[in-house]
């Protein structure tokens, strides 16, 4: 799968940018108010005990700020933030050599927290309860359980499959939190603010067009603002209007409501090929040569989200949403065999 400009996960390109844009204070993070004040109160109650943040877990679609939250917990409390993955500890000596190199009250971050192996989660357990590791030495009738000490410490884990945390391991955490999707207004203050840092020169409503096509993601956002501006240096002198932005993301396929080229295919497919539906997410993928993981985890939930698809127990239906949005007639309840054409007008 080619990589789409409006992909809520981190591209090759993000990062460099991420660092720049990515606030340093908790007063400067836009959004997700409960969980800025839990945080704001909790860091607050354990300084003042001289103690580590509780353990806490995040969960939510990709982009939406976890490990930004994260990063910020470490730069608040003035500790350092040891940042890995699920996939990246393949054994459990290799989490028990990061335990035990974390600082007093320090932090560990594991992103993908789902992905850790059930061997290595279970290293994990004592250390979040007691903050101490079990090593077991030797092999056989002759080997020994050493039980080994870790400083104090905060474990923050961050999922985007938070089903899959398994029971015993989401537990263990002193607290849950769901990051959820942005406004639109939320995300032009986001994209307010990274301008101000790229020292762009633009109009309010230009970043409200942006922000209104963003999916409800930061990530996003800040990904067509660096398209857009690129489009605004070679067409218009660096400024970013509404017009500007509108016409820059029409040519990158991306429509007023942040649906692509991919998302029209999907519900071409269903609408042209299947006459809405129902149809299973096995036949959509194969019409549309793509894998049916990939058309049900990365394509599928926006287009839920937006209701222009409706999940039955025979399949997938396109709703009536969907037909208004791209400028077709439903004549579903008509029988009608009537060959329906597909518009492009939508990416104007």
């Amino acid at each position: 799968m080619d990589e789409r400009i409006i992909d809520q996960n981190i591209q090759h390109d993000d990062s460099p940018f991420d660092r720049t844009l990515r606030p340093k204070s908790l007063l400067n993070y836009i959004g997700q108010p409960k969980v800025k004040d839990w945080l704001s109160i909790g860091m607050k109650a354990a300084k003042q005990r001289s103690e580590p943040l509780e353990h806490f877990l995040l969960y939510g679609p990709p982009g939406l700020g976890k490990t930004t939250l994260a990063l910020l917990v470490g730069h608040e409390m003035d500790v350092p933030v040891k940042v890995t993955s699920g996939p990246a500890i393949e054994r459990p000596g290799e989490l028990a050599a990061i335990l035990t190199s974390l600082d007093e009250n320090g932090i560990l971050f594991i992103d993908e927290i789902h992905r850790l192996s059930r061997v290595v989660e279970e290293v994990l357990y004592p250390a979040i309860e007691d903050f101490a590791i079990d090593i077991v030495i030797g092999k056989g009738p002759t080997s020994k359980s050493l039980r080994l000490n870790l400083k104090p410490f905060t474990l923050i884990g961050a999922t985007t499959r938070f089903a899959m945390v398994s029971a015993p391991l989401r537990d263990r955490f002193g607290s849950v939190h769901r990051l959820e999707f942005y406004d639109a207004d939320a995300l032009k203050e986001i994209l307010f603010r990274s301008a101000e840092l790229l020292k762009l020169n633009f109009h309010d409503e230009g970043l409200k067009a942006i922000a209104i096509r963003s999916r409800g993601t930061p990530r996003i956002a800040n990904r067509l603002l660096r398209r857009v501006r690129d489009f605004a240096e070679v067409k218009a002198d660096g400024v970013i209007t509404s017009e500007i932005a509108a016409e820059a993301l029409r040519r990158l396929e991306v429509d007023n409501l942040g649906l692509d080229n991919v998302d029209y295919k999907v519900l071409s497919a269903i609408i042209e090929k299947f006459n809405g539906g129902p149809v299973g997410i096995e036949t959509i993928a194969a019409s549309i040569s793509e894998e049916a993981d990939t058309v049900r985890d990365v394509y599928e939930p926006y287009l839920m989200q937006m209701g222009f698809i409706e999940r039955t127990s025979r399949g997938r239906l396109a709703t009536s949403l969907a037909y208004k949005h791209l400028g077709l007639q439903d004549l579903r309840s008509n029988n009608s065999n009537e060959s329906l054409q597909f518009p492009l007008e939508n990416l104007k």
